[in-house]
């Protein structure tokens, strides 16, 4: 799945995903960038 990062400011492939739930009870990904390592997120839609 695709997400945005911030540092690198495009569209790329999150590495190393899982799902999370969020304290409201949504579900998430979360990751990091392929390119420089930096965290990324992306919530999902229900």
């Amino acid at each position: 799945m695709d997400g945005y990062c911030v540092k690198c400011k495009g569209k790329k492939e999150i590495k190393d995903s899982k799902e999370v739930k969020m304290k409201n009870g949504r579900s998430a990904l979360k990751g990091k960038c392929p390119s420089c390592g930096t965290g990324m997120y992306r919530i999902l839609s229900k």
